[in-house]
Formats: structure tokens, C-alpha cells, sequence
């Protein structure tokens, strides 16, 4: 019988959910270096579920900075089946205001300067990004976001930009042109490497700002964020509560990230070193060790 568990990737002012019991602090390490910070292991309604906070918790890592292959390999040591990723963007549309949260479920990658692959030695391995989002996963969110009565939009398509600066205004105009609908600076390589590693990923954003385009908002700053940030988290936690209650309701057992890996590698056999599988243990073992 499989077992599914669930993993919350918190971030900007969403750290943890304080009111989650039995809660133990993980340490992990992986071929990759440490993750961002201490894993929360806890317990909500008999079910086990994580915690991770992607910039660490006080938030001290800039989006560049964050270790995006040991947070997937940590998760994946510890069993997590399924990520959502909570994360604060701004919006590129009107009818997505500050308080909006959208189900996205494309992605635009911007980012240059961050390692983006599990595969990038010895062992070439191409898997098909062109729907990033697990349907199942989604509709599990949009369950836990209706329960709470929360303004949101399912589907759209998240620009993620290198940052940790915020757009110009010429940046945000051309984002808007391309029909994006937020724009952030974390949900990539993120959702590259849960695909890889074959756990199912869903993103909620929480727009906090409309970036610069807007001619009423043409300054965003961090004190405005914090504030709607704020405001979001709380409404986010209990979406949360909701999630893990529901989500092993909607997976998919035909999803194609469940065994995506094995129409994926291409290097010959004979061409894979023990070392490098070793390195690939966690992420790669089920198809590596056949």
C-alpha cells in the first residue's frame, strides 16, 4: 500500500503553523548540502504532515541563495509524496488584488543563476514539464481555499524572476503582455526538481502587491508586503488544516509525475557510475537501482 504524505513549502511570513502537536525539529543532510533550515515533523488529525520554510525561518535567505535540490532531496528522504508550495507574489492583473490567491498551474522561468537539475553529472535525464502542476493536487487547494470562504482564481501563470530586486517598470509591462497572471521569485527551479524527484507539486500564490504596472501602486515595498503578508498567512494556515484533511482524496494514481522518471534518462547503463547513483539515491533510486 502506498503511503502519501504531504509537505508544506512555506514562504515569505508563513514560517509554520503554530498550533500543529507532536512536533519534532529534523535535520537533514544530502548530497546537496542542508536544506534551508530544520524540517517540521508534526501531526495534524492523526496525519502526518511537514513543514519547510524555503528562506529559513526569520527569513534570512534571498530567493538566489535558496538550496532548491537539498529542500526536494530532504523532503523525498523523508517520504513526501506530495508538495504544496505557499508563496507570496505580486499581481499582473486587475482582477487579482492584494488578498487573492491563485492556484497556478503554468510557469514562465526567468531565473539565470541557480542549479536547476539532479542530473547535471554523468546521468542525463530529460522529464516533460509541460503541465508542472498535479491536477489532483490542485483540486485538493481549491477544496481547502473554498472551505475558507478566500477570494481566489484556479489556474494561472506564474513569472518567476531571478530578483531578489523588484521589477521595472518596462519588466512588469512586458510580463502583462505575455498574458502572466503573478509574478515571484521561488516557485523555479522548485517545481523542476519535485517533478524530477517524482513528487507531485502544487503552487498556491498570495498576491500581496500588482508589482509596478499599476498607475495606483507604481511603488511596491517590503513594509506594504509585510502587511498583506500578514493578512495572508492566517488565512493560509487554515487553508493548510483543510489541505491535509483532504488531499489524499484527490490523488491521481494515472498522474504522470508518479513515473516520470522512467521515460526520462537517456544515458546508457554502462555509463552510470556507483558514485553518481549513489549522489542519486533518494531523488533517482526506484528506476537507478533496477
Amino acid at each position: 500500500m502506498t503511503i502519501n504524505k504531504l509537505a508544506i513549502i512555506g514562504g515569505s511570513g508563513l514560517y509554520d503553523v503554530e498550533e500543529f502537536e507532536n512536533r519534532e525539529l529534523v535535520d537533514l543532510q544530502t548530497p546537496w548540502g542542508k536544506p534551508s533550515d530544520q524540517i517540521l515533523k508534526t501531526k495534524y488529525k492523526n496525519k502526518e504532515v511537514y513543514f519547510l520554510p524555503r528562506h529559513g525561518r526569520g527569513h534570512f535567505i534571498s530567493p538566489s541563495k535558496i538550496n532548491f535540490r537539498a529542500n526536494i532531496d530532504a523532503l523525498k528522504q523523508l517520504g513526501v509524496s506530495d508538495i504544496v508550495s505557499i508563496s507570496a507574489v505580486g499581481s499582473l492583473k486587475e482582477d487579482l488584488p492584494p488578498g487573492k490567491f491563485v492556484i497556478v498551474d503554468q510557469f514562465i522561468d526567468r531565473t539565470f543563476a541557480r542549479n536547476k537539475t539532479f542530473f547535471d553529472d554523468e546521468i542525463v535525464a530529460h522529464v516533460s514539464m509541460a503541465h508542472p502542476t498535479s491536477n489532483g493536487l490542485m483540486n485538493a487547494c481549491e477544496e481547502a481555499i473554498k472551505k475558507e470562504k478566500i477570494k481566489y482564481q484556479k489556474g494561472g501563470t506564474y513569472v518567476v524572476m531571478e530578483g531578489p530586486q523588484f521589477s521595472t517598470l518596462a519588466e512588469s509591462n512586458l510580463y502583462r503582455s505575455w498574458k502572466a497572471d503573478v509574478i515571484g521569485m521561488t516557485n523555479m527551479p522548485e517545481a523542476k526538481l519535485a517533478r524530477e524527484a517524482e513528487i507531485r507539486y502544487a503552487s498556491v500564490s498570495m498576491v500581496t502587491d500588482y508589482d509596478c504596472w499599476h498607475p495606483d501602486h507604481e511603488n511596491v515595498d517590503v513594509k506594504q508586503v509585510i502587511k498583506v503578508l500578514l493578512e495572508n498567512a492566517a488565512k493560509a494556515k487554515n487553508m493548510i488544516k483543510n489541505l491535509i484533511e483532504n488531499f489524499e482524496n484527490h490523488i491521481d494514481p494515472q498522474d504522470p509525475t508518479n513515473n516520470c522518471l522512467d521515460v526520462a534518462i537517456i544515458t546508457a547503463s554502462e555509463k552510470r557510475t556507483k558514485k553518481t547513483i549513489d549522489k542519486l539515491r533518494t531523488v533517482a533510486g526506484r528506476v537507478l537501482n533496477k
